[in-house]
């Protein structure tokens, strides 16, 4: 009997930690501190926005070190990146709408 009690214990307890696991929202997981924004990124960072398509191509186009975040309005941002002056990166989301680039 304590066999069968033990199982559904440990079948119970699975589901509910498994189904924990599922509903956190991976931009937690992948942020495990909170980046301070800054403000919108100046004019001598490039943004190519692709809306349609959700994607941004960013470039550092600065004299000087920038760190860059791409914001995405209901949905999920970037992490925040370091660019060297003439740098480049792209950035693609699933869902929301671009928003803006701000320093970070």
């Amino acid at each position: 009997m304590r066999i069968c009690k033990s199982a559904a214990l440990g079948i119970v307890a699975t589901a509910v930690l498994g189904s924990g696991l599922v509903m956190a929202p991976p931009a937690t997981a992948a942020e495990p501190t909170a980046v301070k924004v800054t403000g919108t990124a100046p004019a001598c960072v490039k943004r190519d926005v692709i809306k349609h398509e959700k994607y941004v191509k960013v470039t550092n186009n600065c004299r000087e070190v920038m760190h860059l975040k791409v914001v995405i309005d209901w949905g999920p941002d970037s992490n925040c990146y370091t660019y060297q002056p003439g740098y480049q990166w792209e950035w693609h989301w699933g869902r929301g709408s671009y928003g803006k680039v701000v320093t970070c």
